[in-house]
């Protein structure tokens, strides 16, 4: 994995971690039209460049961030973000059995867009229109919507956003929680991803035989590189996203999944 192929993943990262649109199955048609190999360290680096992800959700909301006077908002996340950590660290192999298989992932791609084509019609009236309004019991609802996301292809994004949508809230109170709780969520993923399960692993190297995966330099520097092109473009995502949500909706996000399904369901039967 060079450092070119690196940064596109990573831009591609960045559009589509916060859109409902399913960031796994991009980066693995995006890897696989490459020519990549599913190497550990590309698995690590598809996780990893989350981080630059969140940082982009804390600077576009700093504010709400470092409101330490809004001690409820940080009881919100941290009991929100309990579900994910536990089914996540019970499911973890199962998980990543299913990352490779883009059939798979490409099929609920399809699936998940059939459901946003219909999401505005089944959560009509809502009352909570701002963060402040979501309960503690709530948060923790949103937080199991959340893991229907470990299907991958299904997107974080849409689950918890269609959870808080399920729980009364706004198109947009709802993509914004759903943006807070990605923060511990996916840092969380992130840590355990790079330090715990692939940190000590070995990598062939044509020079030494094998090294430690981040021990090489050209992994740490596309490592770094990744999550600064991850940060910015999320950053811009982020906001653009918001205002595609207020005035459209879920349905060009529907059709959109549904066209993409397809098409990758066609070249991975088909062509690999």
């Amino acid at each position: 994995m060079d450092l070119i192929k690196g940064i596109i993943i990573a831009i591609i990262e960045g559009l589509t971690e916060y859109l409902p649109i399913s960031s796994t199955a991009h980066m693995g048609f995006a890897a696989s039209l490459m020519g990549m190999e599913d190497t550990e360290f590309l698995k690590m680096f598809q996780v990893s460049i989350q981080f630059g992800a969140i940082l982009s959700v804390v600077v576009a909301y700093w504010k709400k961030f470092f409101d330490f006077s809004n001690i409820k908002f940080y009881y919100k996340l941290a009991f929100a973000v309990i579900p994910a950590l536990a089914l996540g660290y019970l499911f973890d192999d199962k998980i990543e059995a299913v990352l490779g298989n883009q059939i798979a992932i490409s099929s609920v791609l399809v699936l998940g867009g059939i459901v946003l084509l219909f999401a505005d019609e089944w959560f009509k009236n809502p009352k909570i229109d701002d963060e402040k309004g979501v309960s503690i019991k709530n948060a923790v609802i949103i937080g199991f919507w959340q893991c229907l996301a470990m299907m991958p292809g299904t997107s974080r994004s849409a689950a918890s956003i269609i959870g808080g949508m399920s729980r009364g809230l706004t198109r947009k109170a709802a993509a914004e929680f759903s943006f807070f709780l990605a923060v511990p969520t996916m840092l969380a993923v992130t840590v355990y991803s790079v330090f715990v399960k692939t940190w000590g692993k070995e990598t062939p190297n044509p020079q030494k035989g094998y090294e430690m995966i981040m021990a090489s330099q050209d992994h740490i520097m596309i490592f770094i590189v990744g999550n600064i092109v991850a940060f910015v473009v999320a950053l811009i995502a982020i906001k653009a996203f918001i205002g595609v949500l207020n005035k459209y909706g879920f349905k060009p996000w529907g059709w959109y999944r549904i066209f993409v399904g397809i098409a990758l369901l066609i070249y991975f039967y088909f062509f690999k």
